[in-house]
């Protein structure tokens, strides 16, 4: 029984692993994209970026889907870290109107929705 825990933990340990490895490779790729695109500069704060403070520009997605990466950017805009926190802070409290007003009822990604189904089968296995 402590054995079949320990092999469902490391398979759970491996798949965690390969799924945050996956978010991010495909966040390397938009947030290259999105800053060949756009200039180095906060949309919200004005705050001006060079390669010693880049790390703290971060893309924010603005329909909050992570998956909708156009290659023109128009869902994208650069944001410090500050703003952009302060954006999903915003969207956390239900103060901005205009993020209810959207239509956008309940979060787009489900990264865990198939987790019980898949570990459920490995069990079988």
């Amino acid at each position: 029984m402590a054995k079949d825990k320990l092999q469902d933990s490391k398979k759970l340990d491996q798949m965690i692993a390969a799924t945050r490895k996956e978010r991010e490779v495909r966040e390397r790729g938009y947030r290259q994209q999105a800053l060949k695109l756009f200039p180095w500069v906060c949309g919200r704060c004005g705050r001006a970026f060079d390669r010693k403070n880049l790390s703290e520009l971060t893309v924010h997605h603005i329909d909050h889907d992570h998956d909708n990466n156009p290659r023109d950017g128009s869902n994208w805009e650069l944001l410090c870290v500050y703003c952009h926190d302060n954006e999903h802070g915003r969207q956390r409290n239900g103060d901005e109107a205009s993020y209810w007003s959207s239509g956008t009822d309940s979060a787009t990604s489900r990264p865990f929705s198939d987790l019980k189904k898949m570990l459920n089968g490995k069990k079988d296995s």
